[in-house]
């Protein structure tokens, strides 16, 4: 009975699964410098393979198109992301709510931040691409969205906060994330450098006076 031609061959040691999941890797870290350096419009597909030392027709078997790229790519950054703000909310667990929030976000900016270009990418460069990409910017909000209106409930189950509805804040928190991000990213005032420290003063601020008294 033949063999499964999906497995193939194994060359230079490597099973035909583990040749894709190397030239993916390639693209991603590939999509990571010219996305985050030249932008995602003006990276063309034969640059990024030239760069990964991936073959076009490789491209579009393992990746499928230039959007399935970048989002690949922002999953990577994001999920990394999320597990660090998660894990700072859990060692700030004891804190009030505003510095709990605070923790989360500072989190999550410094993951995304620390390398300029993951920050442009994920916070400059999915804008306006399409509707395979704005549905992955929705679905990311909400996740944001859901852990902030998760933690925002149970503190009003606990007294630290009244109960009201937190889903139109946590959006609104996370539109202003969002905006300093980009503003850190790409500042629109001309000599105006903003650091991480800044955005959390200003995030601590914006959370503060809603959430800080029950």
């Amino acid at each position: 009975m033949a063999g499964d031609p999906r497995v193939g061959r194994t060359y230079a040691g490597l099973s035909r699964a583990q040749r894709v999941a190397q030239r993916r890797n390639r693209l991603i870290e590939a999509a990571l410098e010219l996305f985050g350096t030249q932008g995602y419009a003006a990276t063309s597909i034969e640059r990024l393979c030239a760069v990964a030392n991936v073959s076009t027709r490789s491209f579009y078997e393992d990746m499928g198109s230039r959007e399935a790229l970048l989002i690949a790519l922002v999953n990577r950054i994001s999920a990394a992301a999320v597990e660090q703000a998660v894990a700072a909310l859990d060692r700030a667990r004891d804190a009030a709510l505003p510095v709990r929030l605070l923790a989360v976000f500072r989190a999550y900016l410094t993951a995304t931040c620390a390398d300029l270009r993951s920050a442009r990418v994920l916070h400059v460069e999915v804008v306006g691409v399409g509707p395979t990409v704005e549905q992955w910017r929705r679905e990311q909000r909400r996740l944001l969205a859901a852990l902030l209106i998760g933690e925002a409930d149970r503190a009003a189950e606990r007294g630290e906060i009244k109960p009201r509805r937190f889903d139109l804040f946590a959006l609104a928190v996370i539109g202003s994330v969002q905006a300093l991000a980009q503003e850190l990213v790409q500042s629109t005032t001309p000599g105006a450098a903003l650091s991480l420290d800044e955005i959390c003063s200003e995030i601590a601020f914006f959370v503060d006076g809603p959430l800080g008294s029950g």
